[in-house]
């Protein structure tokens, strides 16, 4: 493509802030901590540059719809404050060629003791547009944000959910020529995400430009046809967007915690009684294939049980990202060794979790050995971690964040119910 079919152009752009590092714990119990670490930030105390990006380079052209994905901390909602110049680089050019809507992180834009009547207004003014064309906008606007008994309310009194709707609603319809979006799919709820998404397709189709920053991959993957993969402040790669998404995952996938061994018994975890050899999460194929929602997947644990004539039995509490259970099993109930006394010896038992259980996301097992069915011998709260990833063969076309810790495979029938319409009153 030529130079005039550009849409963002970024060279070399860095930024680095300045980090204060804490006061001492002294400092930190007394009222005067604030005074303190002013008082040390002016006597040139000690302070750390980080630096948020790193020399990123990148080419958008009109009608491109680009994801940006990484990990937390890569750098993503750094490169859109600087491309929606809500902050300055601190090295490097950026060109950006058309009007710029943006929504951010929430309240970006928005001016709390104004209402969302007067919102829409400013934003539209901030964006060079005349009143009448704002006007000609505005009850699509309303309509679409769902906020119309609250549009004389100040913003400041708004959920975050409604902030983010009316936003969203302003940056999407104000017809600007670059949309940027910074997670919106993890506010709100599903049908608002469908909308959203609905949305940026329909702006993209326009052939508008659209920068999307999303942890949800079906979504970047469904809506992008390219993809830049930040990491550590740097692009790590740009291309393809199903290349890129696999080659992010895989890393992703084996920097989890999914195989881990001890061959030493003497210094392996445990202690007289149990001791751990090896905690593994295998799936039927490769080594190192990528866990979707609808792969079976295998918690295995091998141990040495050093204490003769032990009923033992294994419990697993698995956790979702936030914490929160998703679900405890134990292996009570098991064919072949429960109830039985476990002469010393090294013992290996295998839990399968069935495709279709879990959602995406990522997954901390916290592993328990169990004495005669109620005395815990050992316990290791991060025994495994791994990340399952979506299908989107499974998705029906639905691209938004999936809710709950568990999306299982149910059973599902529909039939025809008797009594039978036979006549229809056409509207």
């Amino acid at each position: 493509m030529s130079s005039s079919d550009l849409a963002i152009s970024v060279r070399g752009v860095a930024k680095s802030y300045m980090i204060a590092h804490e006061a001492n714990k002294e400092e930190s119990n007394d009222f005067s901590f604030t005074a303190a670490v002013r008082k040390r930030a002016r006597s040139g105390g000690k302070r750390e540059e980080f630096w948020a990006l790193q020399g990123v380079s990148m080419d958008v052209y009109r009608g491109d719809v680009v994801g940006i994905i990484g990990r937390n901390g890569a750098g993503k909602s750094t490169l859109l404050k600087v491309l929606s110049r809500i902050t300055e680089p601190t090295r490097g050019e950026i060109d950006v060629y058309g009007r710029v809507g943006s929504l951010l992180e929430v309240g970006t834009g928005m001016h709390p003791e104004l209402t969302g009547r007067e919102n829409i207004f400013l934003n539209g003014a901030i964006l060079g547009m005349r009143k009448s064309e704002i006007r000609s906008k505005f009850d699509e606007i309303v309509d679409f944000s769902g906020i119309e008994r609250f549009l004389d309310t100040p913003v400041k009194r708004y959920s975050s959910g409604m902030y983010v709707r009316l936003a969203f609603a302003v940056a999407a319809h104000l017809n600007p020529e670059i949309l940027i979006v910074d997670e919106v799919l993890a506010v709100g709820d599903s049908e608002f995400q469908k909308k959203c998404l609905g949305k940026m397709q329909d702006v993209a189709s326009h052939g508008r430009t659209v920068l999307f920053v999303s942890h949800n991959l079906t979504a970047v993957q469904g809506l992008c046809k390219s993809a830049v993969w930040l990491a550590k402040g740097k692009v790590k790669e740009a291309g393809d967007v199903g290349r890129v998404c696999n080659n992010y995952l895989n890393e992703a996938y084996s920097e989890s915690a999914v195989d881990r061994s001890w061959d030493d018994m003497e210094t392996a975890p445990g202690d007289a009684s149990f001791r751990l050899a090896r905690a593994r999460v295998s799936v039927n194929g490769p080594e190192n294939d990528v866990i979707s929602v609808s792969t079976p997947l295998y918690l295995e644990f091998e141990y040495w049980n050093l204490q003769p004539d032990t009923v033992l039995n294994l419990s697993l509490h698995v956790y979702n990202e936030t914490g929160v259970m998703a679900f405890n099993t134990t292996s009570v109930g098991e064919p072949n060794w429960d109830g039985r006394a476990f002469p010393c010896g090294k013992y290996r038992t295998v839990c399968e979790i069935p495709a279709g259980l879990l959602n995406d996301g990522t997954y901390r097992v916290e592993l328990l050995a169990v004495k005669d069915r109620g005395t815990v011998v050992f316990m290791m709260e991060d025994s495994l971690l791994f990340e399952v990833v979506e299908d989107p063969s499974t998705r029906a076309g639905w691209m938004g964040k999936w809710p709950g810790v568990l999306r299982p495979n149910l059973s599902w029938c529909t039939t025809v119910s008797d009594g039978a319409i036979t006549t229809v009153r056409q509207a």
